[in-house]
C-alpha cells in the first residue's frame, strides 16, 4: 500500500514499487505501470506547455481506453481538473457540460468531434482539442487549436501547477434525472481517500484483476482505477454492448472483482456462469441502488465462493456504507455500516437524531464529503450544510462549522447500528396518507419471480393524493399475466402499496447514462400516455 495524497500520486507511487507490475488492460494490450506513468507524465507536460492554469478544466470524451485514464490522471499531474463525461451522451449534453465549468481542453477522437462541432462554436472557453487515434489531417476549428494525441506525449518534460490536497481535481456530472446535470466538485483528498477506503474493506491486493464495466464517468466507475492503483492492482477496461460480454471478460481475464449496477446485476444472474467463476472471482459488488433479494440469493447459488458486497454511497459523497458478506444471508436488504473513515448519521428535520428504526434523511461527514456543486450556490446550500454542533466532534472554541452532505435519502438504522434504505425523498410515493418506497414495492415484485425487470412510481389522483404505477418486463419467453402479477401483490402487500395499473414493456427498460432504471423518464412518459 502507499501513502499518497494526491490523485496522480497512486499511480506514480504504484510505479515506483512495482514499475513491471500490468496496470491496465484494454483488448489484447497491457500497460505497465511504468508505461502507464510515463504515459501521465506526458500528458502531464503536454498541458502544461498549452499554458493550463491550476485548477482549469479537461475534459474527457472518449470509450474506455487508455488515453482516457493517462489524460485524467496526467491532468491531475498537471495541476488541472478533469471532466469525465459518459460517451453515451449526445452534443448537446456534452456542450452544456464543457459551457457549464467552461472547459479549457478537450481530450476526444475525431469520430466525436465531428458530432461535436456545433456545439464547439458556442464553448467560449475551449482554447485546445486534442484527438486521439491515426489523425491524418486536423480540423480546424474557429478560436481553437488541434493536436493529435501522440504530438501531446512530446512536449519537453515540464512541472505543472503546485496542488495540495484540498485542491480541485475533478469535477462528475451527475445523470441529471431533474434537470440540467450537476458537476459535483471532487478534491484530491476526496478521491484518494476514497480509494483508501473502499480498498480497505475490500482487502484490495496487487494481484487482483478489476473488471471496469461501469462507465469511467459514473463515481463508482473511476473508481475501479483508483483503488486498484492504490492496491497496485490491475484494471481491465470493458466497452460492452450485452451482460454476456462481461460474463466472457470475468473469465477471460480471471477477474478478481467486479462492481456493478443492480439492473446490471439482474441480467448477469440470469445467465449461464462457468463453475469454476468463484474459484478466482473473490468478490463481486453492487452500488447504485438496492441489490433485489432474489437476484442476490441466485447470485450466491452460483458464485458460492465470491464474497458479495452491497454497498451505498452518493456521488457528493463517494461512498457512505458497505454490508460485510457475511452479513449477506443475515440481513440482505441492509445497506451496512458507514465505511472506513466516514460517519453517517440518521437525522430529523430539526437536526436531531433518529431513534432506532426511525425513517430520517442520511447525513454523511469526513474527508470523502465532496467540495460541493460547480456554478450552483444554491443547490451546494442546500446539499452541503454545516453539521449541527452537538454532532461535531469540534470543541466549543473552534468558530468554523463543519460541513457535512445532507443526502435527501430516507434511512432508517437498527438496534445494531446496520442501515437500511427506504427511498429518495423526491420518489416517495404518497398514496392514502401513507409514505410508500418505490424500491419496497419493486422488492416483492421481483420476488414473485414473475418479472424481468420492474419499476415503481407514483401517479396523480384527486382522491388519493397520488396511485401506484408499476412497469415491468418479462422473464425471457414468459408472458406477464398482469393480473396475477397483481394477485401476488395483493397476496404479499398491504393494500395500499398494491399497485394500480401494472403496465407492460419488451425490456430492457430505459437506463440514464449511469445504467441505472430511469425512474424519472418511465414517470414521465406514463403522465403523457394518461
Amino acid at each position: 500500500m502507499n501513502s499518497t495524497t494526491l490523485v496522480h500520486e497512486l499511480v506514480l507511487s504504484a510505479a515506483q514499487r512495482a514499475p513491471d507490475a500490468a496496470a491496465l488492460t484494454a483488448g489484447t494490450r497491457t500497460l505497465r505501470y511504468g508505461e502507464l506513468a510515463s504515459l501521465c507524465e506526458g500528458v502531464a507536460s503536454g498541458l502544461a506547455a498549452f499554458g493550463l492554469a491550476r485548477a482549469e478544466r479537461v475534459a474527457i470524451y472518449l470509450d474506455k481506453r487508455p488515453e482516457f485514464v493517462a489524460a485524467a490522471f496526467g491532468t491531475a499531474a498537471a495541476g488541472g481538473s478533469f471532466v469525465p463525461l459518459n460517451p453515451l451522451l449526445k452534443p448537446a449534453q456534452v456542450g452544456y457540460i464543457l459551457r457549464d465549468c467552461n472547459v479549457r481542453v478537450l481530450v476526444t477522437s475525431a469520430e466525436r468531434l465531428a458530432l461535436l462541432e456545433a456545439e464547439l462554436a458556442q464553448c467560449h472557453d475551449l482554447r485546445q482539442v486534442v484527438i486521439t487515434g491515426d489523425v491524418r489531417e486536423l480540423p480546424r476549428l474557429e478560436g481553437v487549436s488541434t493536436h493529435r494525441w501522440d504530438d501531446l506525449l512530446q512536449a519537453s518534460p515540464r512541472a505543472g501547477c503546485r496542488v495540495i490536497d484540498s485542491d480541485m481535481a475533478a469535477i462528475l456530472y451527475t445523470s441529471g434525472s431533474t434537470g440540467r446535470p450537476k458537476g459535483v466538485v471532487l478534491s484530491h483528498r476526496n478521491l484518494v481517500a476514497g480509494a483508501q477506503s473502499v480498498a480497505q474493506y475490500l482487502d484490495n491486493r496487487p494481484d487482483d484483476v478489476l473488471l471496469a464495466a461501469l462507465p469511467l464517468s459514473f463515481d463508482a466507475g473511476f473508481s475501479q482505477l483508483t483503488t486498484a492503483f492504490h492496491a497496485g492492482a490491475r484494471v481491465v477496461l470493458l466497452n460492452y454492448l450485452l451482460p454476456r460480454d462481461v460474463l466472457k471478460a470475468v473469465t477471460r481475464e480471471r477477474v478478481t472483482g467486479l462492481t456493478a449496477v443492480p439492473p446490471l446485476w439482474i441480467q448477469l444472474a440470469r445467465l449461464d456462469w462457468p463453475e469454476d467463476t468463484d474459484e478466482h472471482l473473490r468478490y463481486f459488488a453492487t452500488t447504485g441502488g438496492r441489490m433485489p433479494v432474489d437476484t442476490l440469493r441466485t447470485l450466491r447459488q452460483k458464485l458460492p465462493r465470491s464474497r458479495p458486497y452491497l454497498m451505498y454511497g452518493l456521488t457528493e459523497a463517494f461512498r457512505a456504507t458497505y454490508l460485510p458478506p457475511e452479513q449477506a444471508d443475515i440481513r440482505p436488504n441492509s445497506i451496512g455500516k458507514a465505511i472506513p473513515n466516514a460517519e453517517v448519521l440518521v437525522l430529523r428535520e430539526d437536526g436531531s437524531e433518529c431513534a432506532p428504526n426511525e425513517p430520517g434523511e442520511l447525513v454523511q461527514r469526513g474527508p470523502l464529503v465532496a467540495m460541493g456543486y460547480w456554478n450552483d450556490a444554491e443547490k451546494t446550500a442546500e446539499r452541503f450544510r454545516p453539521l449541527p454542533a452537538h454532532l461535531s466532534c469540534r470543541c466549543d472554541g473552534l468558530v468554523l462549522p463543519e460541513i457535512a452532505v445532507f443526502s435527501g435519502d430516507t434511512v432508517r438504522r437498527d438496534e445494531e447500528g446496520y442501515f437500511y434504505f427506504i427511498g429518495r425523498r423526491d420518489e416517495m410515493i404518497k398514496t392514502s396518507g401513507y409514505r410508500v418506497s418505490p424500491t419496497e414495492i419493486e422488492e416483492v415484485l421481483y420476488a414473485t419471480r414473475m418479472v424481468g425487470e420492474c419499476v415503481a412510481f407514483g401517479m396523480p389522483d384527486p382522491a388519493l393524493g397520488q396511485v401506484i404505477h408499476v412497469v415491468v418486463t418479462p422473464v425471457g419467453d414468459e408472458p406477464v399475466d398482469p393480473e396475477a402479477l397483481l394477485a401476488e401483490c395483493r397476496a404479499r402487500m398491504p393494500a395500499y402499496m398494491v399497485p394500480a395499473r401494472v403496465e407492460v414493456r419488451e425490456g430492457p427498460l430505459p437506463r440514464n447514462p449511469n445504467g441505472k432504471i430511469d425512474r424519472k423518464a418511465l414517470a414521465a412518459a406514463a403522465g403523457e400516455e394518461s
